[in-house]
């Protein structure tokens, strides 16, 4: 975030510019930051305070101005109580705050979304743009969408690599479990701050992340049947499962598996290698389309 000087630590070849640097005039997004480690919203504060940055090795500070986007689909307030995230910062950053909200609270918006992830999937993949048929509408008009539009996005780009025909129909829809999250109380105010001005957001594909969703704790009267599946079960177990199911639904395709995981081709192509290396089957690429 910050940046480091040639020889600040091994491997260090070069001067390396941070991102307060490299916005310096402009808008710095600062993504899910109630994320941040305790020891980075110290050095966080620092900079908004005094409009003013250190890299790492370096002599001296660097001043920066710089415009802060922040943004949390948590209650700040509550993590402020925890202790999780320092109470200064909070209200040095909350100086304008707005509530995007989720999905399942904008449903006029799902078709809208729909047609241009299909649009933009179809492009991405190579393959001719083809609508969603009523009936594909009406599956996604009745979902909760507890994931918001991230879930939205990846249920469409599913769709778009499983239709056939010439429309994209509701049995290339296929719909995560509901219910597995409350509803919740819409997240505290989204703390965002500037060096010279704020204007907050929860961004994501021009969305809310889900406001205050909680796992729920499986009751003796109901659990869910997803997290009492995995209950047991080492989490290095479970995330190759899921990896390797997300490579089985695009085909192979580890860059749009990458992309639906939330991590990058080279973390994805590293985990692959491990996982050959210990003998598990990794679903190869499908003929014409690249990895």
């Amino acid at each position: 975030m910050f940046g480091h000087e040639k020889g600040a630590f091994s491997g260090a070849v070069a001067r390396r510019v941070g991102k307060f640097e490299a916005a310096d005039g402009g808008t710095l997004l600062l993504d899910e930051i109630s994320e941040m480690d305790t020891r980075l919203q110290a050095k966080l504060l620092r900079a908004l305070q005094e409009r003013e940055i250190d890299r790492l090795g370096g002599a001296s500070g660097v001043k920066v101005n710089v415009r802060i986007l922040a943004t949390t689909n948590r209650d700040l307030p509550a993590e402020v109580a925890r202790g999780t995230f320092r109470e200064d910062l909070y209200y040095r950053l909350n100086v304008v705050s707005l509530r995007v909200p989720p999905l399942r609270e904008r449903p006029g918006d799902v078709a809208a979304l729909a047609e241009y992830f299909a649009r933009r999937y179809a492009e991405v993949n190579g393959l001719p743009y083809r609508p969603l048929s009523r009936g594909a509408l009406a599956r996604l008009a009745a979902h909760g969408w507890r994931g918001n539009v991230r879930e939205l996005e990846n249920i469409v780009h599913r769709a778009v690599l499983l239709a056939e025909g010439e429309e994209i129909g509701p049995e290339a829809v296929e719909l995560g479990p509901q219910g597995s999250f409350t509803g919740g109380a819409p997240a505290g105010p989204l703390a965002a701050g500037s060096l010279g001005g704020v204007v907050p957001g929860r961004s994501h594909t021009g969305s809310a992340a889900p406001s205050g969703a909680v796992a729920q704790v499986p009751g003796p009267e109901g659990h869910y049947a997803g997290i009492a599946s995995l209950v047991g079960r080492r989490m290095d177990d479970v995330e190759r499962d899921l990896i390797i199911g997300t490579l089985g639904h695009t085909f192979g395709n580890r860059t749009h598996a990458a992309t639906i995981l939330g991590i990058s081709i080279r973390a994805l192509r590293n985990k692959l290698r491990d996982y050959t290396a210990q003998g598990v089957a990794v679903p190869p690429p499908a003929a014409g389309i690249a990895a």
